[in-house]
């Protein structure tokens, strides 16, 4: 099952990065992508086939070579939230096949982003690490 929450969360993920210009056609046109460097899900309520969901991305950070993002995934039509998906995507120029800087244009949309999420609540779980619970 886990395959399935990770699908959502990537299809999540396209749309939010369409809307900065880092689509299927910034790849196609300038020839750079984004690769995801590091990702920790959290699988909190099981979701059932046919069960209607709704991602959501919150842009947390970014510098010229990286993005810091949030996801949450919900039952769409109960509201509470199945997984969650904190991720560190990098910016590569494909031709090179290497980590490369951001063009200005989708700086200043990554910018707009991040000042319209910056007013959203930061969510509790971002950062958390994985560890064995303290004993009591």
């Amino acid at each position: 099952n886990m395959a399935y929450y990770n699908v959502l969360f990537d299809r999540g993920l396209d749309e939010a990065f369409s809307m900065v210009g880092l689509g299927w056609d910034y790849l196609k046109e300038r020839g750079n992508s984004t690769f995801t460097a590091e990702v920790h899900v959290r699988y909190l309520r099981e979701l059932h086939a046919g069960d209607p969901v709704r991602v959501t991305c919150q842009l947390l950070d970014f510098d010229p070579k990286r993005l810091h993002i949030f996801q949450q995934l919900f039952h769409a039509a109960e509201g509470w939230v199945s997984a969650t998906a904190e991720s560190l995507s990098l910016h590569v120029d494909m031709s090179a096949k290497k980590v490369a800087p951001f063009p200005v244009d989708v700086m200043k949309r990554l910018a707009a982003q991040k000042k319209s999420h910056g007013r959203l609540p930061r969510p509790e779980a971002a950062g958390k690490r994985i560890a064995m619970p303290e004993q009591a």
